[in-house]
């Protein structure tokens, strides 16, 4: 029982929320492929469903026939600034692997 105040009675403690559910800090609503298995709309889901502070980035969406739409995410790390930081990574990361210039550059949409 004394270990369970004392956990209780920690600083700061009680101020963490939960940040699951929340899109946070949308900056544009990024363009999801409509088929729910693909991997930029289970990141995307994966995010708003994060409880820490993550991001995601994507690429900006071309109006050409071909054009790509490419993605990175983070989620649940120390900082918001650290969660876009490694978004970001991982979005060019992406981009550099495939290799698709209709794809357009890296963004962060969203973060929190």
């Amino acid at each position: 029982m004394l270990a369970a105040l004392m956990i209780v009675a920690a600083p700061g403690i009680g101020n963490a929320e939960s940040l699951a559910g929340s899109v946070g800090d949308k900056r544009f609503s990024p363009l999801l492929p409509s088929k729910a298995t693909d991997p930029c709309t289970k990141a995307y889901r994966d995010y708003v469903a994060a409880s820490g502070h993550s991001a995601y980035a994507t690429t900006a969406f071309v109006r050409v026939r071909d054009g790509y739409v490419l993605c990175g995410a983070h989620y649940n790390a120390r900082t918001q600034k650290a969660a876009e930081d490694l978004a970001m990574k991982s979005c060019q990361a992406t981009r550099a692997r495939y290799k698709v210039a209709a794809a357009g550059y890296c963004q962060i949409a969203a973060s929190k």
